[in-house]
C-alpha cells in the first residue's frame, strides 16, 4: 500500500507518517524501484495504534513507550497501567488549569457590561496582566 492510501486506511495525513519515520516512531518504510514508500498490513496497525493514542493525547514519547509495549509480547501490563495513570494525572491538571481559566474568564465577561462604553474589566485585566509581567522582566 502506498502512502496515500496507508492515510486513508488509517486516518493518519501523509505528512505526519513522514513525520513519524523520521522520528523514527515506526519503522522506514520499504520503497518500491522507483522510491514510493510500501506499508504492510502491520505498518498499518501501527499507524491506527498511533493514531489512537493521539486521540487520547498521548506524547510522543508516551507513544513511544507503548509502541515497545505492544511489540515485547513478555511485557508487564503494569508498565502500560502507569504510563496509562500518569497521563491521566496530567489530563487531570490541564482541566484544572482550564477550568480556572474559565471562571476568570467568565468572571471578567460578567463584569463587562458589553455596551458602547469603553470601559471593559476584560480590557484592563488584560492590560494590568500585561504590565505586571514587564514588571517582572
Amino acid at each position: 500500500m502506498n502512502i496515500g492510501e496507508a492515510a486513508k486506511a488509517t486516518g493518519v495525513s501523509t505528512k505526519m507518517i513522514r513525520y513519524y519515520e523520521s522520528i523514527g516512531l515506526i519503522g522506514r518504510a520499504s520503497r518500491t524501484h522507483s522510491g514510493y514508500r510500501l506499508y504492510s498490513q502491520r505498518d498499518l496497525h501501527g499507524l491506527r495504534f498511533i493514531r489512537r493514542a493521539r486521540d487520547l493525547g498521548f506524547a510522543i514519547e508516551d507513544i513511544r513507550n507503548l509502541l515497545a509495549l505492544w511489540d515485547d509480547r513478555e511485557r508487564s501490563s503494569a508498565e502500560v497501567k502507569r504510563i496509562a495513570l500518569n497521563h491521566m494525572d496530567e489530563l487531570e491538571k490541564k482541566i484544572q488549569e482550564m477550568e480556572a481559566m474559565r471562571q476568570s474568564l467568565k468572571h471578567l465577561a460578567d463584569s463587562c457590561h458589553g455596551d458602547h462604553r469603553p470601559d471593559c474589566p476584560i480590557i484592563e485585566d488584560l492590560g494590568a496582566s500585561q504590565s505586571r509581567s514587564q514588571m517582572n522582566d
